[in-house]
């Protein structure tokens, strides 16, 4: 039958390309036989050159259980997320206690009371129920979930009572079968129903149906019959992929949630209120699969549509991570780390060009609209710079710094600020003066790598304009600013006799305040007072560098120059210099 090319297209059709491609890896499917990536100008059997996206075996269509492979892949993917999960974590919970003598049915805490209560309500709502219906001829143990819709789990049931009870419900719900539809159940209403709605086990009058029957009817079957059947007398045309299909086939695309209206009842939005708005069979199963493409990061669904390529696409929204669903974790924080971890994927692609990334989110509530932002080529160009990358992956094996009473996130505040545009200097100033009085010393080695991204980010722009090798200059300086500093520190403690720098901290933090105000005369002012007031023993060996960096004549007239060579100095009187060997800091 040849081979069926699933090609790109708007940022839903991207996502069923994702969750696609996941079913298929997660299935028996064999790479490179089965399916496949199609790259742009690269041959590929029965398939034209200039076009690309994820090739499926036309046999291999015929012959899949596509229902199975989204069923199995959709529990796969958000069980860990579902309600199913947490009857299960209250269950063994419970029975952890009962086995370690800490159940006191007389002496219940409300925490107890409260994973009774839960596992009662989430296991007979009424979407529980009415999976249970279609499945209880065949499953073992129905009688057990029967007997709880009678009886339900109470509290001050004695221990060995309880136990039982939730042993019999553990094992009842653990079955294959079991596990699928009630994960499913909570799939279905929680998460595939942000995304599309109004048909199939989403249509209100198949709510008691059976899930699979319906997706099977609804999308697996027509999917198969489009790709078999011959459509070059067709004259419908599918509004996506331009193919051909057959006046029966059409699937109107307003079941994708904020795509279209009611195509029924609304159709002045077309010429000569004539519909056109329909998807072929196959491009509806895909865009089925899109819930499957966004990445669940706590409260909110999030998608990267690198659509300039099918590489790009799959490396960028790769289905490898876990679902992110700590509950004392800030979304802010689940965001950056989801799209940190993204983006080292996509580099590591090493395209040829990076383009702008159209980020999507959109929020679990069912209210929720997508939120559409960009990430910009210079971001991204930022991020893939050799010394940017080495820094956040100290960063993110780091993260954290104590921040007078507080923990601050270096990390996800560093990338935030790359992400937003943002200086990193306001972060590198609370570091700084933070040290001042804590005297951290790995502190000042985070200071140094903000210092290496605020720098390095900034001479992607530079580079541009100072046409490539002015960039190199200002790297060079800031290396020389920083070694002076730290030559000019090692001069001051050893006239002073000092193991540590008490007696330059005040120094150090009017150096600090003159950078926070650009004060350019008074840094300068205080840098001279310092190299003339600073008596040189001649067993130093160090008087040939302590001259005042010839680099701060430029500082004047520039403010950014004033920034990065100014905070240069700082961090090598704190104690920071280049180690040649590694690159690092010492």
């Amino acid at each position: 039958m040849g081979k069926y090319l699933v090609t790109m297209g708007d940022f839903l059709k991207n996502a069923g390309i994702v969750g696609l491609n996941y079913m298929l890896d997660m299935s028996d499917a064999e790479s490179g036989k089965d399916y496949g990536i199609k790259i742009q100008n690269r041959p590929v059997d029965g398939l034209e050159l200039y076009e690309q996206g994820l090739w499926i075996d036309g046999d291999f269509v015929q012959q899949c259980d596509w229902t199975g492979m989204y069923f199995d892949a959709c529990v796969n993917y958000y069980g860990d997320s579902t309600v199913y999960k947490g009857i299960l974590d209250r269950i063994n919970k419970i029975i952890c206690k009962i086995d370690n003598d800490q159940w006191k049915p007389d002496k219940l805490v409300k925490e107890d009371k409260e994973d009774i209560k839960f596992i009662n309500d989430k296991l007979l709502s009424n979407s529980y129920k009415a999976g249970f219906e279609n499945i209880r001829n065949e499953v073992d143990g129905s009688e057990i979930y029967v007997n709880l819709q009678q009886n339900k789990l109470n509290a001050k049931s004695t221990s060995q009572e309880l136990k039982q009870r939730l042993e019999g419900i553990k094992n009842f719900i653990m079955q294959p079968k079991c596990k699928e539809t009630f994960v499913m159940k909570s799939v279905i209403y929680n998460y595939i129903n942000r995304f599309w709605d109004g048909k199939c086990f989403l249509l209100r009058a198949n709510a008691k149906k059976d899930m699979r029957i319906l997706f099977e009817q609804d999308f697996t079957k027509p999917f198969k019959e489009y790709i078999r059947t011959n459509h070059d007398k067709d004259k419908d045309m599918c509004i996506d992929c331009g193919r051909p299909m057959g006046n029966k086939e059409r699937v109107s695309i307003a079941f994708m949630k904020d795509m279209a209206d009611d195509l029924a009842r609304k159709k002045s939005a077309f010429w000569n209120c004539k519909v056109d708005a329909f998807l072929c069979p196959a491009c509806a199963f895909v865009y089925a699969a899109s819930p499957l493409g966004f990445t669940l990061l706590g409260q909110r669904f999030a998608f990267m549509n690198t659509n300039s390529s099918i590489n790009q696409l799959l490396a960028s929204n790769s289905r490898s991570g876990k679902i992110v669903t700590e509950a004392e974790k800030k979304e802010a924080e689940r965001y950056t780390q989801w799209f940190a971890r993204m983006l080292k994927q996509l580099m590591d692609c090493k395209v040829e060009q990076l383009n702008n990334i159209q980020v999507i989110l959109k929020g679990t509530d069912e209210k929720d609209k997508y939120i559409f932002s960009v990430i910009s080529n210079e971001a991204l160009q930022t991020f893939n710079d050799e010394k940017v990358r080495k820094a956040l992956e100290y960063l993110g094996e780091y993260p954290y710094t104590r921040i007078g009473a507080d923990y601050l996130n270096i990390y996800e505040n560093v990338v935030m600020n790359i992400l937003k545009h943002r200086s990193q200097e306001l972060l590198l100033k609370k570091v700084l003066k933070n040290n001042l009085d804590s005297d951290n010393a790995g502190q000042i080695v985070t200071a140094y790598w903000i210092y290496v991204v605020m720098l390095y980010s900034a001479l992607v722009k530079k580079d541009k304009d100072l046409q490539g090798n002015g960039g190199k200059v200002i790297e060079m300086g800031s290396i020389t600013v920083m070694d002076s500093g730290f030559a000019l520190r090692t001069a001051i403690l050893s006239s002073k006799g000092a193991k540590d720098d008490e007696c330059i901290k005040g120094t150090i933090y009017q150096l600090l305040n003159a950078l926070s105000t650009r004060n350019t005369g008074k840094f300068l002012d205080i840098v001279m007072r310092l190299y003339c007031t600073c008596k040189v023993p001649a067993e130093v060996g160090q008087a040939d560098k302590l001259v005042i960096p010839r680099e701060f004549v430029y500082i004047q007239k520039n403010q950014e120059l004033f920034e990065e060579y100014g905070y240069a100095f700082v961090l090598g009187l704190k104690g920071c210099r280049q180690n040649k060997k590694n690159e690092g800091v010492i």
